[in-house]
C-alpha cells in the first residue's frame, strides 16, 4: 500500500491531518531561521555601542540604527534612549523591549504545541469512525469473514498511527524551541545587565570624583 492509498484509506480526517503535518513543517523551517542566536544577539554588538557612547557618537541616528538592527540593538536603544533618567528607568524600559523581543521569538509556537496536542485527538477520532462501520458491518453481514474484518480495522487505525506520526516530531520541535529561546533570553539579559551596570557605575564614579 502506498502512502496516497494509505491516505485514501484514513478517510477524510486524513485531510486536516495532512494540513497539520504541513503547517508544523512549515512553522519549524521558519523557527530555525528565525532563532539564530547570532541574528538576535550578534557578537560584539555591545562593545561597539559602547565605544559609540564612549566617543560621544551615539546620536539620535545612530539609535535608530541600532533598533532596527537586531532584537538585542533593540533592547540596547530602548534602554539607551532612557539611560540619563535613571537605572530604574532605563531598566524598566529594557524589560519592556525585552517581553516584546520574546514575544516575537515565541510567535508560532502555541500553533506548533496545538498541532503536537490535536492531531493525536484526530487521529482517534478518524479510528473511532472507521470502528464504527466496522461494527456496522458486522451487524449486516455478520463476523464470518475474517480478512475482511481484519483490513477494515487496519484501515481504521490509520488515522490514529497518522495522527501519532505528526504529533510526536511536533512536540520534540516545541520543547526544543522552547529550550532554546530560554537560553537566547539568558544571553540577551547577561548583555543587556553588562550594558546597565557599566553605564550607571561609571556615572557614580564621576559624580563620586
Amino acid at each position: 500500500m502506498n502512502v496516497l492509498e494509505l491516505l485514501m484509506a484514513g478517510g477524510w480526517l486524513m485531510v486536516p491531518i495532512v494540513l497539520c503535518s504541513i503547517l508544523m513543517l512549515a512553522i519549524c523551517i521558519e523557527r530555525f531561521y528565525t532563532l539564530n542566536p547570532k541574528k538576535i544577539a550578534p557578537p560584539h554588538l555591545l562593545a561597539t555601542v559602547w565605544k559609540q557612547l564612549k566617543r560621544g557618537e551615539l546620536d539620535a541616528a545612530k539609535l535608530r540604527t541600532l533598533r532596527q538592527s537586531s532584537p538585542l540593538g533593540r533592547i540596547l536603544a530602548a534602554g539607551l534612549a532612557n539611560a540619563y533618567h535613571g537605572r530604574d528607568v532605563m531598566k524598566e524600559s529594557i524589560q519592556e523591549a525585552a517581553a516584546h523581543v520574546v514575544h516575537d521569538l515565541e510567535r508560532y509556537l502555541n500553533t506548533l504545541g496545538t498541532i503536537a496536542a490535536v492531531t493525536p485527538l484526530l487521529g482517534l477520532l478518524g479510528t473511532v469512525f472507521g470502528m464504527i462501520e466496522v461494527f456496522a458491518e458486522i451487524m449486516v453481514q455478520g463476523s464470518g469473514n475474517a480478512s475482511a474484518l481484519a483490513g477494515g480495522i487496519s484501515q481504521a487505525l490509520i488515522t490514529t498511527a497518522a495522527g501519532l506520526t505528526v504529533a510526536i516530531p511536533a512536540l520534540v520541535m516545541h520543547r526544543y524551541f522552547l529550550g532554546k529561546i530560554d537560553a537566547i533570553v539568558v544571553e540577551l539579559e547577561q548583555e543587556t545587565i553588562k550594558l546597565v551596570d557599566a553605564l550607571h557605575s561609571e556615572e557614580n564614579t564621576e559624580a563620586a570624583a
